[in-house]
């Protein structure tokens, strides 16, 4: 089969053998894959991810010597049923899936993995229980918007919202325009995006902010402050400290950049009490000050992948159309052009999200 593979630190299109499924596992054929930044994070810094997953206990490992076919984020039919299969989901029938393969013995994530390739590769193994059928005719590249989207309600579930809050989005990347998407969706608002690139502050408004600005014009917490808290609140006083006297909505900041730095700019800016719920992906030793996240109480969490119970929830949301993600795809290309789209994504004014289809 034909499949972008990761190889001597280089994307090559090559033809290699196509999978074939084991014990319970079904084989698919692609139908559209998202190019994800884990993707592009573990391309640039693949040795350095994989430690930190090692260090941490995270059990996603492969041998980066060896050849890897990315694609966790996809839509796609099925072609065969493997030994032991149940055979509920019918050949032809289109699915999406958790991008994971579990045994007692063994954990493997599809598109990290030499054993598992991903949506990057015209076919792919995937384990039957964790396959989801597609609702009605939606189509395969919104279909595939699924898993990030699930990331992004994953991160708006770990804040424990109950829609009294202001939250503040800050980077509108694919996974800051993911949160705005959810929290749009579930009526949460006025939503306030931060973002340096005109490009991703247009796709913002787009995905249903309420407030864009430019950091480098105006901080967000100053247009949180204008749309959250009553006339004469001063964000750094020792009332608002104290929680005495008239007090904002709640503040519910989601960091979606992932640079050192910006979870101490936000526990020193943000008001006090704030939730931090961390969605970015740092990629190196970061600093924070206690001593005022502790004066100013604020709670910090950090979120990472999601349920199969918010998976549905998510495929079957943007069925319904109570969900809207289409404007997060910027872009499609085929397998041949993979390579070029991982350099735009580089630029951020000009990409979001974009999908790889097949014929």
């Amino acid at each position: 089969m034909k499949a972008v593979v990761m190889r001597d630190k280089q994307l090559l299109v090559d033809s290699i053998t196509a999978p074939e499924p084991g014990q319970g596992e079904v084989l698919v054929k692609t139908l559209a894959c998202g190019i994800c930044g884990s993707d592009l994070h573990m391309f640039h810094h693949c040795e350095h991810v994989l430690a930190n997953f090692k260090r941490g206990h995270i059990p996603i490992a492969f041998d980066d010597q060896q050849d890897v076919v990315f694609g966790h984020e996809y839509c796609a039919e099925i072609l065969d049923h493997g030994p032991g299969s149940d055979k509920k989901l019918k050949v032809g029938t289109r699915v999406c899936s958790l991008p994971f393969v579990i045994t007692p013995q063994h954990f493997h994530h599809i598109g990290f993995s030499n054993r598992y390739p991903g949506g990057y590769g015209e076919q792919m193994v995937l384990a039957e229980q964790m396959l989801m059928p597609v609702p009605g005719d939606l189509p395969a590249d919104i279909a595939a918007l699924t898993e990030p989207l699930t990331v992004a309600a994953h991160a708006v579930n770990r804040a424990r919202l109950d829609g009294s809050e202001v939250p503040v989005v800050i980077g509108c990347g694919p996974i800051g325009l993911a949160v705005i998407a959810i929290l749009k969706s579930r009526g949460i608002g006025p939503i306030v995006a931060s973002d340096f690139s005109a490009g991703r502050r247009a796709l913002a408004e787009k995905m249903g902010a309420d407030v864009v600005v430019n950091p480098a014009e105006q901080s967000p917490y100053q247009s949180w402050l204008q749309v959250a808290a009553p006339e004469g609140y001063d964000i750094n006083g020792p009332m608002a400290l104290l929680g005495l006297g008239p007090q904002p909505k709640p503040c519910v900041v989601f960091e979606c950049v992932g640079v050192p730095g910006l979870i101490q700019q936000v526990i020193q800016h943000a008001a006090p009490r704030s939730r931090l719920i961390v969605v970015g992906v740092c990629m190196e030793s970061d600093r924070i000050e206690p001593l005022i996240g502790i004066g100013k109480e604020m709670n910090v969490h950090f979120s990472f992948g999601y349920t199969g119970e918010e998976f549905a929830h998510t495929l079957h949301a943007l069925a319904d159309g109570k969900l809207e993600g289409a404007p997060m795809i910027t872009g499609k290309v085929s397998l041949d052009e993979v390579a070029g789209a991982f350099d735009s994504l580089a630029q951020p004014d000009e990409h979001a999200k974009i999908i790889i289809t097949y014929p």
